[in-house]
């Protein structure tokens, strides 16, 4: 099949966009690939979509070959279905809500469970049709706050997701370990690096869940691995909890004056200048306990403060913290939060003991106190007096004060241990390009999928779910794939197999030109070919090498003597080669 440029419904532009960030969302525009429609939503030129189909051939096929069967949904979708499980409020305002002329609520959809589910109810009665999965490729919505980096966060985005349905917790296991062999096949041929981390399963819910991340720098998510085996993302990375220590012997808790040390740093300046330590090292900030007050409000909208105390060398990282206080609003406690809480004196914080009975289970303040696990008993820290001005030191976990529960907030650094014990963990940047789910029966259970098993008894179906997401997978790859000049795509997914270019106004090149390219569509070669008859040889190089197209062929002042230039773009080569075997290169 052969593309002429002088016909094709494109138009590239000179320069970067200035307002854009993302090395690959400057290439996509300047390439007429996308065009912006608002902040996070994109209309798709003919270049892109070709792109996009060819990403979504790859993951068809490897559905295919996990046995699951392509059906699509609309993306609005009734509210009813979503509020039987749930997540109509769990997600907030990520989720697009709109009404009808009739006033009945609908959305558009995040994610498709819900359907999914009812469809499968609505068709299947027995064990006997089951397990069966199934997938879709379809555009998704969610309320982006700050959209940014073009496709890699956007407010609308197309998305493979796949369910499979089981009667059995061993037929979950065999179905979510097809489509995770799938998924690696699919990256494989798509060319991407990835690694499969633990994750938290979210708003999804669910026993299992793994990410697959791509290890590159613009990605939005930190996570970790250890040299032996172990990776997660720092949401899902679990703090081993470290032995207690004996009280016994230790110092008692004595609280002393502290002027003008709100923070950690002046905190520990403060003490290794008027209190030495017994055993001559300095005191650091790994010995005091800072306490994290944070605001909490439930689905009802119910709004409380919890303090967590963490070791004084970290500080709370708020994607822990969301999954700490899942389905709550989770922000750092504002000046009138407290103002109502009186107790609560800012910059001198502590857990509720003796002298100061502030919080905790024992305390008078109404607020609950959490720990980081690493404050087992036995433990002795420097922190807050609940007084003004005055700290406490040698509190002592388990002997001067108690919590409420453990919460993970705290940042997890290079050098922590990994929680199988396989040595320490180091971290990375990494962008999730795919997410498979053990959802168990949450879904099932709320909207009453059941089936009749083998002794003819209703039994709740049991589900995973597994997404991959096309259009953030085009950007990662066209963030990948580039040089100085424009995008070089891989073969697998260039919109066309070879650019032919016609430079000159020698009528005699052109026909040569032309010739070349019938031979090369003859032999089943997606060929575009630049045929546009008043555009400069420079211009035509300059689109050839922005396109990306990763094989580009100029037809030219050799062509008379029967040669032509072969660009190899990923390889950065050109090669004087005979006419009579450019077509030999495609075969």
């Amino acid at each position: 099949m052969i593309t002429r440029l002088s016909s094709y419904f494109l138009k590239t532009l000179r320069e970067d966009p200035s307002d854009e960030e993302a090395r690959s969302h400057k290439l996509l525009l300047r390439a007429g690939y996308i065009r912006r429609q608002s902040p996070g939503v994109f209309a798709w030129l003919p270049l892109g979509l070709r792109v996009k189909a060819k990403i979504e051939q790859i993951v068809r096929e490897e559905m295919a070959a996990a046995g699951a069967h392509e059906v699509h949904f609309p993306a609005m979708l009734p509210r009813e279905p979503y509020e039987l499980t749930g997540r109509w409020e769990e997600y907030g305002d990520n989720m697009f809500r709109l009404k009808d002329r009739h006033g009945a609520d609908h959305l558009l959809a995040p994610t498709h469970e819900e359907a999914f589910t009812l469809l499968v109810k609505d068709i299947v009665t027995s064990y006997k049709d089951l397990p069966l999965q199934l997938f879709q490729i379809q555009d998704k919505y969610r309320d982006e706050a700050r959209p940014r980096a073009g496709l890699l966060r956007g407010r609308e985005f197309t998305m493979k997701d796949a369910y499979s349905f089981d009667v059995s917790d061993e037929g979950l296991n065999a179905a979510y370990q097809k489509q995770r062999d799938a998924y690696e096949r699919i990256f494989t041929r798509l060319g991407l690096e990835y690694v499969i981390v633990s994750a938290d399963a979210g708003a999804m819910g669910g026993s299992r869940s793994e990410e697959f991340l791509l290890p590159i720098a613009i990605g939005e998510d930190t996570f970790v691995r250890s040299a032996g085996g172990y990776a997660a993302n720092v949401e899902a990375y679990e703090t081993p909890v470290p032995e207690s220590l004996p009280i016994e012997g230790q110092p008692a808790a004595v609280v002393f004056d502290s002027p003008n040390t709100p923070t950690i740093d002046t905190l520990v300046a403060h003490v290794n200048a008027t209190m030495p330590r017994e055993d001559g090292r300095e005191w650091t900030a790994a010995d005091t306990l800072k306490n994290v007050v944070l605001a909490v409000t439930d689905l009802e909208g119910e709004r409380s403060l919890v303090v967590v105390g963490i070791p004084g060398d970290r500080d709370a990282d708020m994607k822990r913290v969301e999954v700490a206080f899942p389905n709550c609003e989770v922000e750092p406690a504002t000046p009138a939060d407290f103002a109502k809480h009186p107790g609560l004196v800012k910059g001198y914080i502590g857990p509720g003991f003796a002298d100061a009975p502030v919080l905790g289970l024992e305390g008078s303040s109404g607020v609950k106190y959490l720990l980081d696990p690493r404050i087992v008993p036995g433990t002795s820290w420097v922190t807050g007096a609940n007084e003004d001005e005055k700290h406490v030191a040698h509190l002592v976990a388990g002997r001067d004060f108690t919590a409420d529960g453990v919460a993970e907030i705290a940042t997890v650094r290079e050098g922590d241990p990994a929680p199988d014990g396989s040595g320490p963990i180091e971290t990375a940047r990494g962008m999730e390009i795919g997410h498979v789910f053990q959802l168990g029966r949450k879904y099932a259970e709320a909207l009453g999928l059941k089936v009749l098993d083998e002794n003819g008894k209703l039994v709740t179906v049991t589900m995973g779910s597994y997404g991959i997401g096309v259009t953030r997978i085009m950007a990662a790859l066209a963030e990948l794939n580039n040089d100085e000049r424009g995008l070089v795509w891989p073969r697998a997914i260039a919109p066309f197999d070879v650019h032919v270019v016609a430079t000159g106004k020698d009528p005699e090149v052109l026909a040569i030109a032309e010739e070349l390219v019938a031979t090369l569509s003859d032999a089943r070669v997606d060929v575009m070919f630049d045929d546009r008859p008043k555009v400069s040889p420079g211009v035509k190089f300059g689109d050839a090498e922005l396109l990306g197209v990763p094989r580009v062929v100029v037809v030219g002042r050799d062509a008379a003597e029967g040669f032509a230039e072969v660009w190899d773009r990923a390889a950065g080569t050109k090669e004087k080669v005979a006419l009579a075997e450019v077509p030999g290169l495609f075969a």
